[in-house]
């Protein structure tokens, strides 16, 4: 039997909005991107034009669907809306001010031993990681030999790259993922390779 053809992903943060770095919106509706996204998501099919991409995936909010739109319709493609991408669900944080809680020991906790604590009323960041990651496996097992773009946001890509890369999910500050950056992921027969995190482009995959 021959080995699995290589699956690419482009795991591509949503564009700036003007909640990120403020706000905890979680699952919010109606959070869409300002100026400088709507300018990255403009920009990255030219930022990954060496890549033949032959699906695009999002989350269910629009942030992340606005951004997955420009790179889907310069190929000529749908965006795929697959709610297991969403954000975490952040339960009583949602619609928190970050500044707000930095004296909360419960998200104190939370920061440091993000395997062991969750929001009130919210979802674990474990639990993104399975529900994302069988997502990522569902992807490979339809597009195998294809180049996939997936569009979603920052700790549920974080929470998919630690789980490829064999690291705990307390490392999850660990990755820096910006805004409109892409990291790549090599899904094949042998070991999974993270071969870019937080890259502005993409070149040749291999």
């Amino acid at each position: 039997m021959s080995a699995m053809s290589p699956t690419f992903f482009l795991l591509i943060r949503h564009g700036m909005t003007d909640a990120v770095g403020r706000l905890m919106t979680g699952h919010a509706p109606g959070v869409h991107l300002n100026d400088e996204g709507r300018a990255q998501a403009a920009s990255l099919p030219e930022r990954v034009v060496g890549a033949p991409i032959a699906a695009v995936y999002a989350s269910p909010l629009e942030r992340t669907r606005d951004t997955a739109q420009a790179l889907a319709d310069a190929r000529a493609l749908t965006v795929q809306i697959e709610p297991r991408l969403i954000e975490i669900d952040f339960g009583e944080w949602s619609g928190r001010r970050f500044a707000d809680l930095v004296t909360d020991p419960h998200w104190q906790q939370y920061n440091a031993v993000r395997s062991i604590a969750r929001p009130p009323a919210g979802e674990s960041l474990l639990e993104v990681q399975q529900r994302a990651v069988s997502a990522i496996l569902d992807m490979r097992a339809k597009h195998e030999g294809e180049v996939v773009a997936v569009v979603t946001h920052a700790d549920t890509l974080r929470a998919i790259l630690l789980y490829f890369l064999g690291m705990p999910i307390d490392f999850v500050l660990r990755l820096e993922l910006w805004p409109g950056r892409i990291s790549v992921l090599r899904l094949g027969a042998g070991a999974p390779a993270v071969l870019q995190v937080n890259g502005e482009t993409v070149s040749a995959l291999s």
